[in-house]
């Protein structure tokens, strides 16, 4: 029993800290699947795709060398291609560097190494490889009309807590067939290879950010190759990935990079309250100071026994990566650094300010976020009655607070304490604090919110039901809506293609909605209202959902992140 309580404890505290993947991790079928990058270069240029006697392999030349993909007959995919240099000996936290050119042609027909990670789940230790920055790129095999316009660029970053993941894990097929966009996802740095700092870096440089502009910079330079549009680039994520997506949405460094976002399951004020899911985590803030991470550096340096006056990082360097991928560093620098060059302002109250790139927003959460996260944990840390429900209000709330938040979450509301107290955490962590971003974002540019709510998502995480407590639409359960992660019953599929269509209309226009789709209402801070996606003839539709979340329970009653305490 000890050892399964370890077990827990760190696949709950990997959760947690690390709002992990989509929060989940995906079966290995998932593994096997497409992904797929496109990349622009400025100017008007005809994709270069030859099919020289085998159709099945189309050769495309990019701005470092030709790359040879894969033609699966709706699509073609090009995967594994650099982006960047192999961030490895000297240039191992260091900002991404410019691929090497090679000759001839480059075999593209199957993904590159994943980054260095931890398994999500169990025990284990690191996989992957320091070079891994490489992208993947799905095209549909349709050609254009003649004379039409590149077609929109959908860039992925993914889930994982910036600990877990990689970009071949999603298959974007329905995306880039049924949508008709070109879909890149991407690898970048996780852990303490991507978010490291220290003050011979000058500070955390937040090199996991860094590569995903330079993914950006390789999009703009290659979109045109593979008949994307450079001037038509939408950025989107979930969890990790959606945060990723605020913080360039924030960061002066990636102006002109991109011309949409869309912001799944992680909004720029996403915030955990304390002892929310074990009484030995406090709350979760995935935004931190820079002063933070280097602080952490130095100890982690000194640690590992590299320190000094000078040359620790060269003595870091020289480290293997096994003595680097440890579990305590890896989610030490999970968290996203803000207070330098990359990212000055925090990501929140940078959007409060109106300092943000002028693109269209798509942002949204799923109905029952947090399940994912608290199911797990209750093995070792029961809410079994209505005592242990109010002990954990008091715990993480405080004496009056709590006592508001219980008027708005009774138990008698909910079929167990576990379900009342994971729906008002996906309220106050996830619902609310998008819809206050939905708000600001509103008051400058064209700005469309959603909320997933389909209760009968498949679990495809592999992770076993919990009694009392069924995932419903937790987080990361409107993947394989997007992504071929899933088989779907045929009204599913219909809301796959309905979502389809949204997400693809938005990266085309900036505008999600359709002739063919139910009415998409642009956010409005006066009257929010978001669309709720369900499968049905009526599941898609417009809903008050700061009113059904108690949004101005959780403005009233929320407090200021520690970092700024």
């Amino acid at each position: 029993m000890p050892d399964v309580r370890r077990s827990w404890r760190r696949w709950a505290r990997a959760l947690t800290v690390a709002l992990a993947l989509s929060a989940v991790p995906l079966p290995a079928a998932a593994a096997a699947g497409l992904g797929g990058p496109g990349v622009a270069r400025p100017g008007v240029e005809r994709p270069v795709v030859e099919r020289p006697g085998a159709v099945d392999r189309p050769v495309v030349e990019t701005d470092r060398g030709r790359v040879r993909g894969v033609n699966h007959g709706t699509r073609l995919s090009f995967e594994g291609v650099p982006y960047a240099a192999a961030p490895t000996g000297a240039l191992r936290w260091r900002l991404p560097q410019p691929a090497p050119r090679w000759e001839g042609v480059r075999d593209a027909g199957a993904p590159g190494p994943r980054c260095v990670q931890l398994p999500a789940l169990g025990p284990g230790g690191p996989s992957g490889s320091e070079d891994c920055l490489y992208v993947n790129v799905t095209v549909p095999s349709a050609a254009p009309a003649p004379g039409a316009a590149g077609r929109p660029v959908m860039v992925w970053f993914h889930g994982g807590g910036f600990a877990n993941g990689a970009g071949d894990l999603y298959r974007p097929e329905r995306l880039a067939v049924r949508g008709g966009v070109v879909v890149v996802t991407v690898n970048y740095r996780l852990g303490v290879f991507g978010l490291f700092g220290h003050p011979e870096l000058g500070g955390a440089p937040g090199f996991a950010l860094a590569d995903q502009r330079a993914a950006l910079d390789w999009v703009r330079a290659n979109a045109g190759r593979f008949g994307g549009d450079p001037r038509n680039v939408t950025v989107f994520g979930e969890s990790a990935g959606a945060l990723a997506v605020c913080a360039h949405l924030t960061s002066p460094a990636s102006a002109g990079l991109f011309h949409r976002a869309i912001v799944q399951s992680g909004s720029c004020s996403t915030v955990m309250p304390p002892w929310a899911l074990l009484p030995t985590l406090g709350a979760y803030e995935p935004f931190v100071p820079e002063r933070t991470m280097v602080s952490a550096g130095v100890l982690a340096a000194a640690r590992l026994g590299c320190e000094g006056p000078e040359g620790v990082l060269d003595c870091l360097r020289r480290l293997d990566v096994r003595e680097l991928a440890t579990p305590e560093l890896m989610q030490t620098f999970s968290k996203l650094p803000y207070g330098g060059a990359l990212l000055p302002v925090e990501p929140r109250r940078a959007l409060e300010a109106g300092r943000f790139h002028r693109v269209p927003v798509m942002q949204g959460s799923t109905q029952d976020e947090m399940r994912i996260f608290l199911g797990p944990t209750l093995a070792v840390y029961p809410m079994a009655d209505e005592a242990a429900y109010r002990a954990r209000l008091e715990r993480s709330f405080g004496g009056r607070a709590a006592r508001a938040v219980e008027a708005a979450y009774p138990l008698a509301a909910h079929p167990t304490p576990a379900a009342a107290w994971a729906t008002l955490l996906s309220d106050a962590s996830f619902t609310c604090p998008a819809l206050r971003d939905s708000g600001a974002l509103a008051r400058h540019v064209p700005t469309y919110a959603y909320r997933f709510s389909d209760r009968g998502a498949p679990n495809f995480t592999g992770l076993p039901e919990v009694p009392g407590l069924p995932y419903g639409a937790s987080h990361g359960f409107e993947l394989p809506y997007l992504f071929e992660l899933a088989p779907l019953a045929p009204p599913q599929r219909a809301l796959a293609d309905r979502m389809t269509d949204y997400w693809t209309a938005f990266a085309r226009t900036g505008d999600p909605r359709s002739p063919d789709s139910p009415p998409w209402p642009r956010f409005d801070p006066r009257q929010p209202r978001a669309l709720s996606l369900a499968p049905g003839p009526s599941g898609t539709h417009p809903t008050d959902t700061r009113t059904e979340h108690h949004c101005t329970l959780w403005d009233t009653h929320w407090p200021e992140p520690t970092a700024d305490r």
